[in-house]
């Protein structure tokens, strides 16, 4: 499984629906309110054979009151 972070902008005044959404869509493995650039930071986990870009399109770009998403790849766990 790869471990991936993405990073959530929302629209002034959307981010709990947002985040609503997103665990409705059940496709995170943790999902914090940050402060910063961003206001979402959601964590998950998918298969190695998974496109991450394909997945964030269809599966979280689609979810009304998203302005950005920053995605980080992680590669080992120490």
């Amino acid at each position: 499984m790869q471990c991936v972070f993405v990073q959530i902008r929302c629209k002034p005044g959307t981010g709990y629906e947002v985040a609503d959404e997103i665990a409705k869509r059940e496709i995170h493995s943790e999902l914090y309110s940050t402060s910063g650039d961003y206001d979402l930071l959601m964590k998950m986990y998918l298969a190695e054979d998974k496109d991450i870009g394909k997945f964030i399109n269809d599966h979280v770009l689609d979810i009304k009151g998203i302005e950005r998403t920053y995605t980080t790849l992680t590669f080992k766990a120490f």
